[in-house]
């Protein structure tokens, strides 16, 4: 139970930032599907953070996890910092180098010939943010969520300030008759989506600022045994890195040249980009399990119980995803006005987008088992199945079903990545999984969203009624199910109040 609290502390303090952060950050969601009325805009938009998504992994190479495997295992973890980060930001330089020789070639290489200052703006935000990914990596391993939390908040709140005084301010500031226009160097109202990444790159930059000192101190020593060591442990999560990303945003590219001719493939993009954003609370809480459990799941490698705490972990961890499910799916009707009217025909794809999500949640916390056992080559060959599933369903099906192929293509690439991992794990490092509860709830949940459709109330106040009465049976089962940790939460609260 101690350990379960330090886990939900960490989680706690790292999701209260991610929440905020995400919040902030996804204001900019509403904010871009208002702007760029035209979808085809926000479809651009899309389809470079999804080059962007693949990038970024090959930049940062899997050395995020290897950092925290031999932090934690060898004698001078000063050394790794420096080893590893030394190595990150010789391929940085590099990466950022040729991208402003060759950007030009790039930009018509992938479709953007008359925009290629947008692949030299998103080429620059990739150098800065793979070199700050060993600071903030550090920041984690030293259990210094608070520091990691406020950074990752100033670099939000100064890229969601940028973007509003490039898209809103300028723009408003021109109508009223000021000068802004300076040779199409400080406005041009042609160029739109450019100033989105412009925004991105100079919040990266600000942002790399606040480890300036860290990167001075650590004396930029370095250990190639040390190196080889952890590039032999970080290359297969490199390929499962990009096979997973594949999963993540391949979609995105795959459905620009998947689409028939007679449909606008930038405008289909935008929209399924859109309405995937609906899913920011999976999302958020995927993303704030994750940074506090890596780390923690490291730690408790060597305690006597620490499969049974593994087994609870995802116990838990499906509960809240399933309720999280339950809230989006159930609320759409307050849901759906994050984004602009322009983008609701693509609603449907939220409840399985959400699915797929869910799995990916459960995939990490099943995939402890070759993290700890250093055979990571596991997770490139479960990724690279996932991957396949992902570009065989969207080359076959978008042609027919659009970005509603892509959505069924995300959700079982990562239900594959589950079964797999799950089956090959009981052998290599058998974790005393509740199969039987976790799919309980899996079908509970999904049961009563089924139900929920069938019953299909027009009238949205009563619907919302109705809706809420499942969530409510759903907290009912949860509370009667798992009493006795309802009642050891109990004990303590009380405890804390004597």
């Amino acid at each position: 139970m101690n350990s379960l609290k330090q886990l939900a502390g960490q989680t706690a303090i790292y999701g209260l930032s991610s929440v905020i952060a995400r919040i902030l950050n996804f204001l900019l969601v509403p904010f871009y599907t208002r702007v760029f009325t035209d979808t085809a805009e926000f479809g651009i938009i899309s389809e470079l953070y999804a080059y962007v998504a693949f990038l970024i992994i090959i930049l940062s190479y899997g050395m995020e996890t290897a950092f925290f495997r031999f932090s934690s295992k060898h004698k001078d973890s000063n050394l790794v910092f420096s080893t590893s980060l030394i190595s990150l930001i010789t391929t940085s330089l590099l990466f950022a180098v040729l991208i402003l020789i060759f950007y030009p070639q790039i930009a018509t290489i992938i479709g953007y010939g008359e925009q290629e200052k947008f692949i030299l703006l998103l080429g620059l935000v990739l150098s800065v943010d793979a070199i700050m990914a060993i600071p903030f990596a550090r920041l984690r391993f030293m259990n210094k969520a608070f520091s990691f939390a406020i950074i990752k908040l100033i670099n939000v709140s100064v890229n969601i300030f940028l973007n509003v005084f490039f898209l809103l301010i300028l723009p408003w500031l021109s109508d009223i008759g000021y000068n802004i226009n300076f040779a199409g160097i400080i406005y041009d109202p042609e160029n739109r989506v450019g100033y989105v990444f412009l925004a991105n790159l100079l919040a990266s930059i600000f942002t790399l600022t606040f480890f300036l000192k860290d990167i001075i101190r650590s004396e930029f020593r370095y250990s190639w045994t040390l190196l080889k060591s952890m590039l032999i442990y970080s290359f297969p999560l490199l390929i499962g890195g990009l096979a997973g990303t594949v999963n993540e945003v391949i979609d995105r590219i795959m459905l620009r040249y998947r689409l028939p001719d007679n449909i606008d493939a930038l405008e289909q993009i935008g929209i399924y980009g859109a309405n995937i954003k609906i899913a920011v609370l999976m999302t958020l809480f995927i993303q704030m399990f994750r940074y506090a459990s890596e780390p923690f799941f490291f730690s408790q490698e060597k305690s006597k119980d620490s499969l049974k705490l593994y087994a609870t972990v995802l116990h838990y961890f499906t509960i809240f995803a399933v309720f999280i499910f339950l809230v989006i799916t159930l609320y759409i009707d307050f849901f759906k006005h994050i984004i602009g009217s322009n983008y609701h025909e693509g609603l449907n794809i939220v409840p399985i987008v959400l699915l797929g999500n869910l799995m990916l949640g459960i995939y990490f916390n099943l995939s402890v088992w070759y993290k700890l056992k250093e055979i990571t080559f596991f997770s490139a060959l479960f990724a690279t199945g996932g991957a396949l599933i992902t570009v065989a369903i969207n080359y076959f099906f978008i042609p027919y079903y659009g970005y509603m192929a892509s959505a069924w293509g995300h959700f079982l690439s990562y239900f594959f990545m589950v079964v797999i991992s799950f089956i090959v794990g009981r052998y290599y490092y058998p974790i005393p999984y509740n199969i039987s509860k976790i799919l309980f709830y899996l079908f509970v949940g999904v049961g009563l969203f089924l139900i929920s459709g069938v019953i299909d109330i027009e009238d949205i106040f009563y619907r919302l009624i109705i809706n809420s009465l499942f969530i409510f049976i759903f907290i009912t089962i949860v509370g009667y199910r798992e009493r006795s940790l309802m009642n050891e939460i109990y004990s303590l609260i009380m405890k804390t109040r004597k």
